[in-house]
Formats: C-alpha cells, structure tokens, sequence
C-alpha cells in the first residue's frame, strides 16, 4: 500500500505535531553518544537547493553531528547510475524526460544537477556513511548491472561505508553486488512482512516511520543484533523517543536542525557527569 504523496505529507506533519508535545526521558549520555543523524537525500528545500545533489550533500557534509546520507539511485539508458529518487525530471525540474530512456551524456544537458552515482561516492565515501537506495525499476542487463556497481563500490567496506536499501524485497534480491548484512530494507505499510524477511535473510536490520515500527518489533531485530532505522523525527521529544527505544538510524528530512538538537544535549549530558565526578 502507498499513499498519494499529499496524504502522506499530511499525515506525517499530524503524527510529527503530536509527538513534538509528548514529554519524553532525556536519554543518557551512552545513548545520546550512539545516536546516528542521517540526511534524507541531503540538506535541501526544493526551491534553492534540490534533494539528491551534490550541494544538497555537502550541506550535511559540513554540518557536525550528521553521520550519514542517504540517497536514491536509477538507471540510465546506456546504463549508467545516476542519483535520483524519481524516474522522471517533473516533480523537480518541470521536465517530462524518463531517467531510464534517457543517454547519461543528454540527461546531463538537460538536468546536469542529477550527479551520477560514482561522483557521489567519490565525494563522500569514507567521510560520511552512505545509505544508498536502489529504487524500483527494470534491470534489462542485470549481471552487467551488478559488475557496475561492485566496481563503484569496491573502495568502500560493506555495512562500515555503506549500506543498501530499498522497498521492495524482490530488489535486494536483484541486486548481488553486496552481502546481506549490508541490505536494509523500508517497510511500508508492510512492515510485519518486511520485518520476517529481513530477520530470516539475515539483513543489516530494518526501516521505516517511526510510527510503523511499534516497539516490540523494534527490540524484536535489536534481540537479533539488527539496527533500526526511522524517519523522519523532527523534534526533541520525538528524538527522544527513538533513541530511548534502542533505534540507532534517524533519518532526517532536516538533518541540520535536528542534529543541533542532539549536539546541545550531548553537551548538556557531559556537563552533568563531569559535574558529578568533581562533587
């Protein structure tokens, strides 16, 4: 099941209103500390700075306390990764072009915001953690797919640098390049399914909103040493919430503002104990 985008971004707004007013227990400082921020196809707004672009990135990039992006890749018609979370140019640039019937060398005349997937690994690899979506689409050349993107990869260590995520599980399938404890997958409205898959296929853990995911679910793949992943807190009480339920990955459609909130409480936190260790 997938809502229409406009209910979506209602709903999410309704659910992030109410957790905001929530009072919550201010986590300790070890969990405060194991906290993970990651930018939800970077620091953009859509209007001055688009989602999934190398400005977008190097926002978060040069913000402290964002640990981690994730992004979206496609493919283009002579099969080259490029980086966008849509299968067309409309939402974003008013263009009715499709990534996947379209050369990289025109998709860069006409777009040349859209980076290709290598300069994003190249620019961020190893200096933030990448969390990289392979999005819903058909793999006319699969074996000669996953040479790609094992060749991309190759100077990243699975699960340290990166991991790989996506919707729908019959992709993580597809896509072989990478071992299972790398692949995450996103629930949904599906996420009891998704869960069973990812706790049987031994996958680095599972993701989803942080209403989806209830509680037992969430201690159910931390039992099993699987990491959590949610979007999108937006407040302190609702960041609290996740990090005193054991959840490690927050992704953030305004990282930079939610990562200020974590940093001033991580100070807050170590002036307390070193407080208590001089009295």
């Amino acid at each position: 099941m997938e809502l229409p985008t406009w209910l979506e971004t209602r709903l999410m707004q309704v659910c992030d209103l109410v957790f905001a007013v929530i009072p919550q227990q201010t986590p300790t400082l070890e969990k405060l500390g194991e906290c993970k921020i990651i930018s939800h196809r970077g620091q953009h707004d859509n209007q001055e700075i688009f989602e999934n672009t190398l400005t977008a990135f190097d926002h978060a990039l040069e913000t402290d306390g964002i640990w981690g992006i994730e992004l979206d890749f496609r493919w283009t018609k002579d099969l080259y990764p490029v980086v966008s979370h849509d299968p067309d140019l409309m939402r974003l640039y008013g263009s009715n072009t499709r990534i996947s019937e379209t050369k990289l060398e025109d998709l860069n005349r006409i777009c040349p915001h859209i980076p290709t997937l290598e300069e994003v690994l190249q620019r961020y690899g190893g200096k933030l953690h990448l969390m990289v979506e392979a999005k819903e689409e058909y793999y006319p050349q699969p074996e000669k797919q996953n040479r790609i993107l094992k060749e991309l990869f190759s100077q990243l260590k699975p699960q340290k640098d990166f991991h790989l995520l996506c919707l729908i599980p019959e992709m993580l399938e597809l896509v072989t390049f990478t071992e299972n404890s790398a692949k995450i997958l996103v629930a949904v409205f599906n996420e009891k399914i998704l869960s069973n898959i990812s706790l049987n296929e031994n996958y680095a853990g599972l993701g989803g909103h942080y209403l989806l995911l209830h509680r037992k679910l969430v201690k159910q793949h931390l039992d099993c040493g699987q990491n959590i992943g949610v979007g999108y807190p937006r407040s302190k009480n609702n960041l609290f919430r996740e990090i005193n339920r054991g959840v490690e990955w927050i992704f953030c459609n305004d990282a930079v503002g939610l990562s200020s909130i974590l940093q001033a409480e991580l100070k807050k936190a170590q002036s307390l104990v070193v407080e208590g260790s001089v009295n």
